[in-house]
């Protein structure tokens, strides 16, 4: 009888949206890093380095842990950025372009010198592996931070 009850509190629990999802959970694959400079982000974004640029493989790879509400500024890629993302739930968007939603397992290409901004939503973080192919043209060209209005953006 108690195994029952206590059944049906969890069942009534998932039903009225008291619990939070599992997928909200984020669990880390990577250390989360360093905190990243207050210049370049908005909120608190952590990186973890995986693969340092050198001149044999000329490709950058970590990980960016967004706290919820975290995000970058605009910048752009000489080469352009691929993100894929490990978990929670976040925002992508290129200039001129509507806000993409990203969930665990999406992937957003970024392309070559095309401005845009990455980040957390507001109540879920979110965690994303970048990869910057070609570094010998450069890594990143940071820009203004992405204003509340904008971030607020989704239509």
């Amino acid at each position: 009888m108690r195994y029952v009850v206590t059944s049906l509190i969890f069942a009534f629990g998932l039903l009225c949206g008291c619990q939070k999802p599992a997928e909200d959970k984020l669990e880390a694959i990577f250390p989360q890093g360093q905190k990243g400079p207050a210049e370049y982000f908005t909120g608190n974004a952590y990186n973890y380095g995986l693969v340092p640029m050198d001149s044999t493989y000329t490709t950058l790879v970590g990980n960016v842990f967004f706290e919820p509400g975290a995000r970058s500024n605009w910048h752009t890629h000489p080469a352009g950025q691929i993100l894929i993302i490990t978990a929670g739930k976040g925002y992508h968007q290129i200039e001129g372009g509507p806000i993409q939603v990203l969930k665990k397992g999406d992937v957003a290409k970024c392309p070559p010198n095309k401005k845009h901004w990455h980040g957390a939503s507001p109540d879920t973080g979110m965690q994303q592996l970048y990869i910057v192919p070609n570094t010998e043209k450069g890594v990143v060209n940071w820009m203004e931070p992405v204003s509340d209005e904008q971030y607020q953006n989704i239509n």
